[in-house]
């Protein structure tokens, strides 16, 4: 194979004396960029001897010698040609002495095979240059040799420059562009400059072009497959030495995000530039920008100037970055700009992350990336308090990021601490629920100051989330409190004694019947899974029943758990629950008084009155309701008694000493609490029925003495009262000392009369037959009222 110095060899000894006698050149270099494959290669003959063997698409000779002022007979063959007689192109050419040329030779051969109408020719171009005409830069010739590519600009974006190549039409020189020596980015649009085909890097500084001059060619296919599946396009560098065109390698992205975290007044608000391109215009303190695309692999000179700048040259900072392809990044502008102002010792600066994510790894997380850009803050901890998942961050310097934590997109608390845990600086809420940031990815930010007297009264400390779409940072809320105490009421025997779980921490360990905790303070606006288990539970899993609770800040809550947790052994079967009660005291709204919250617990009891029997009260609850309150009762503190009635005030069921002044309540608030059963046997021997309080300090619940104990057992008993369920009638067996008289009336579960079967006379032991026929079905309670004392027992009718 004949090299291309060897070509122009040929040439001077063919000219022969015409060489010797007229020795003027001209400088020359042939590139072939015709992108019809049966050119992929070619045979170059001058004057008819074949002097460039195998000459491939996208090379180029080197610029050399060549003989000027007389007629140089170029053919071009197919590769593997055999004589001069298969040229299929011959172009006579005649240079200039001492001029430059470049000569492209581009188009099809085989139109037929191709929709790109083009024929196949040889462009020169004379004046062109081997260096570049002013030092410092490189002269940048580009040639449009693609046959199917309408006529282009060439847009350089990255400075940017603007419009380097203007209307270059096919087969058509550009004319030298003088380019400092830098890399670029050249969009090739359309000649209206409306849509860009396609986007190159240009590195020019990269490759180390500087003072030189090239050649750039638009080569090969737009739409391949209309082609014969010919080469794609792209743009392509001859260098004045020759060899293999250099593809411009398209331009790929990496994604950036630019948060403003500067506290400094100064830099309240900024314009950031890239390279001279005003890029972000008056830029607020704790906003975002989205991620955007940025060119990979080139440098960008950020610069930070002031919000009335006029130009990139107005910039208080500037900071390389260089990014990678497919990479996203997150850049945070933070620090101090005017130092003297600030006892706060923290350079203004870019602070880069890479590995930046816009969505979770993990569907069903949120994964959280802290920033610690708090100029006067220690090293911190972030603890997750609420179920608790404990650290989440740890030792986390300022200006550092952590690494994304994967969160279950929870809502959650988080303590800022120092980095020993010894001390929470602040509480936060997070709620990932709440703002529907499932499977998102998101920065938080540790922003401001934890003194600002001492900092120019710049912005207080806070932690602020950045979303990937940007905007406005998201201030998260500082944790608020409220109050709660819990009761236990449940008189089932299984839940005599249980364990408390706040989502899975254990928050309270063997917690008995009949007592109750003080008030604590939980965190409000926050959803808290309670979760009740038996008392030798190893987690929140064994729980038997969980409850979901959200309090409201700066109030105040009491939550009663009963019901019956057993599948049977009770009547009825009043399933276990929470009730939780808004709005609770724990003082006297009044001085001198005592507010009194009644709770009806007592599962197997009928709604009843309370009425206050001894100062004249009268109703102090009318129709208390199984596990509903009745609002607090504004009593004055003194000794009571309370009489619990039906609903219609016609039975006294019981009275109670209510010794308000007697146990010291003056100015207190208090619950007080039926709980237990009226009937034990049928409720698995549980608890018999009582009135108790709960006082806001918390502890066993105290009694309230009774007056009127229902029966005295001494002197009566039902022994047995059946069927029960029943249908139509029912027996009932009563024992007695001596003799009595015995009322029994039927009510129902509202505390209603229903019937009355009139008075009994009872010798020792008797047995009495009721018909209960004109009785609809449902559950009901029988009463049994002797001279001073009563017995209640629960009936269910079924039809």
């Amino acid at each position: 194979m004949k090299t291309i110095n060897s070509l122009f060899v040929a040439i001077a000894l063919m000219l022969g004396t015409s060489l010797i006698s007229n020795a003027q050149t001209a400088r020359l270099q042939v590139i072939h960029n015709s992108p019809d494959a049966a050119a992929a290669q070619v045979d170059v003959y001058l004057n008819g001897s074949l002097e460039l063997d195998d000459f491939a698409f996208r090379t180029a000779t080197p610029f050399i010698n060549a003989p000027a002022g007389v007629t140089i007979n170029i053919g071009i063959a197919l590769s593997n040609s055999m004589s001069v007689n298969d040229t299929i192109v011959n172009f006579p050419v005649v240079l200039t002495a001492s001029e430059t040329y470049v000569a492209i030779a581009s188009g099809i051969v085989n139109t037929a095979a191709y929709t790109a109408a083009d024929p196949f020719n040889l462009h020169i171009y004379a004046g062109a240059r081997e260096s570049a005409n002013m030092m410092g830069n490189t002269d940048v010739l580009v040639f449009h040799g693609s046959s199917d590519a309408p006529t282009v600009d060439a847009v350089e974006t990255h400075f940017p420059a603007g419009t380097v190549i203007d209307n270059l039409a096919l087969n058509m020189f550009s004319g030298y562009a003088p380019l400092g020596t830098n890399d670029y980015i050249l969009d090739i649009t359309d000649d209206m400059q409306s849509t860009t085909v396609v986007r190159y890097r240009t590195p020019l500084a990269s490759l180390g072009l500087q003072d030189a001059a090239l050649t750039v060619v638009a080569s090969g296919f737009l739409n391949p497959a209309a082609n014969n599946n010919g080469p794609a396009f792209g743009l392509y560098v001859a260098l004045p030495s020759g060899g293999a065109l250099i593809p411009l390698p398209m331009v790929e992205y990496s994604q950036l995000q630019v948060i403003h975290n500067s506290a400094d007044a100064v830099a309240s608000v900024v314009d950031v530039y890239r390279n001279d391109e005003l890029l972000i215009d008056d830029f607020a303190f704790r906003t975002a920008s989205p991620f955007v695309n940025i060119a990979a692999d080139i440098d960008h000179v950020i610069g930070i100037a002031p919000a009335n700048s006029m130009s990139s040259g107005d910039a208080i900072a500037t900071f390389n970055v260089n990014t990678m392809a497919n990479e996203s990044y997150i850049a945070i502008a933070s620090g101090i700009v005017d130092a003297p102002s600030y006892t706060a010792v923290d350079p203004f600066n870019l602070h880069i992350y890479s590995g930046a994510k816009q969505s979770a790894d993990m569907m069903g997380n949120t994964d959280v990336l802290v920033f610690n850009g708090s100029s006067d803050a220690p090293t911190v901890d972030a603890v997750e308090t609420h179920f608790p998942a404990g650290t989440i961050i740890d030792n986390l310097a300022l200006n550092m990021f952590s690494g994304y934590a994967p969160l279950g997109t929870n809502d959650y608390i988080l303590d800022i601490t120092d980095d020993m845990q010894s001390t929470t600086v602040v509480r936060y809420r997070t709620p990932l629920a709440s703002l529907g940031l499932q499977d998102a990815a998101l920065t938080v930010v540790a922003s401001g100051f934890l003194n600002p007297a001492a900092n120019n009264n710049g912005p207080a400390f806070g932690m602020f989330v950045a979303l990937p779409s940007g905007g406005a940072l998201i201030p998260l809320p500082t944790v608020e409190y409220s109050e709660l105490q819990v009761i236990h009421n449940s008189a089932d025997l299984a839940a005599n004694m249980v364990d408390v779980y706040r989502n899975d921490e254990l928050l309270i360990d063997d917690f008995e019947f009949r007592t109750a905790t003080p008030f604590v303070q939980i965190a409000a606006n926050i959803d808290h899974t309670i979760g009740i288990a038996p008392s030798n539970s190893m987690s929140a899993g064994d729980a038997i029943a969980t409850f979901n609770v959200n309090t409201m800040a700066n109030e105040s809550y009491i939550a009663i758990a009963s019901g019956i947790v057993s599948p049977a052994g009770y009547n009825p079967m009043i399933p276990f629950d929470l009730y939780i009660y808004s709005g609770a005291r724990q003082a006297a709204s009044m001085t001198g008084n005592t507010d009194v919250l009644v709770f009806h617990g007592s599962t197997d009891a009928p709604t009843v009155d309370v009425v206050e029997s001894l100062r004249g009260a009268g109703t102090l609850v009318d129709d208390a309701n199984l596990h509903e309150y009745n609002g607090y009762l504004e009593l004055m503190t003194d000794d009571y008694v309370l009489d619990i009635t039906t609903s219609d005030q016609s039975t006294v069921v019981a009275s109670y000493q209510a010794p308000l002044m007697t146990l010291g309540l003056e100015d207190a608030a208090l619950v007080v609490l039926a709980s237990g059963f009226l009937n034990p046997a049928n409720n698995s021997n549980g608890e018999a029925f009582g009135l108790y309080v709960a006082l806001p300090s918390g502890g066993d619940l105290i009694p309230l003495p009774m007056i009127s104990t229902g029966l005295n057992e001494e002197t009566s008993s039902v022994l047995n009262m059946y069927p029960n369920p029943t249908t139509d009638f029912v027996n009932v067996d009563i024992s007695v000392d001596g003799n009595s008289s015995v009322n029994l009336l039927l009510f129902d579960n509202a505390g209603r009369m229903i019937k009355d079967f009139g008075t009994q006379e009872v010798f020792g032991q008797s047995s009495t037959y009721l018909d209960l026929s004109d009785i609809p079905a449902g559950s009901y309670f029988m009463m049994f009222q002797y001279e001073q004392d009563y017995e209640m027992k629960a009936l269910n009718i079924i039809k």
